[in-house]
């Protein structure tokens, strides 16, 4: 096998693990397939099959030690933008209409909500300003 079909052969290897990528969805395969490509470039300037094969390893190795974690931690963040009713939560509202354990109605976000307090024992009187802990359904839990 001389240069030329060592960097062929790296080629057809890189198109190999993409497939898998495309398929499975799992970002290794593409960092394998990066991986061949570095042993194809190797073997096109001259490097012989050991040092392609150490590039692949190292190129590849590098890439999931680095690439990995990253991807981890940015899956597992919670999204920076709060939408919906998690928008909602710590905000604060006015009473409209006196709310304790068992109801009331409060201004939030320009809207007219449904609210009861936390503290079943605990009312608010029109006009005081409250704090949003939770939505439930339609109605806004405050404290």
């Amino acid at each position: 096998m001389d240069d030329i079909d060592a960097w062929v052969w790296w080629l057809i290897g890189a198109v190999g693990l993409g497939i898998p990528l495309v398929v499975t969805a799992m970002p290794e395969f593409g960092m394998l397939a990066v991986g061949a490509v570095a042993g194809a470039v190797t073997a096109g300037i001259g490097g012989g099959v050991v040092i392609q094969v150490v590039v692949f390893a190292a190129v590849s190795v590098s890439l999931i030690a680095v690439v990995r974690p990253v991807a981890a931690r940015h899956r597992s963040q919670r999204p920076q933008l709060a939408t919906g009713i998690d928008a909602l939560k710590g905000k604060q509202a006015v009473v409209l209409e006196r709310v304790d354990g068992s109801g009331g109605r409060i201004k939030l976000a320009g809207e007219i909500w449904s609210a009861r307090s936390l503290d079943t024992g605990r009312a608010f009187d029109v006009g005081q300003e409250v704090d949003v802990v939770e939505i439930e359904g339609a109605t806004a839990i405050v404290m």
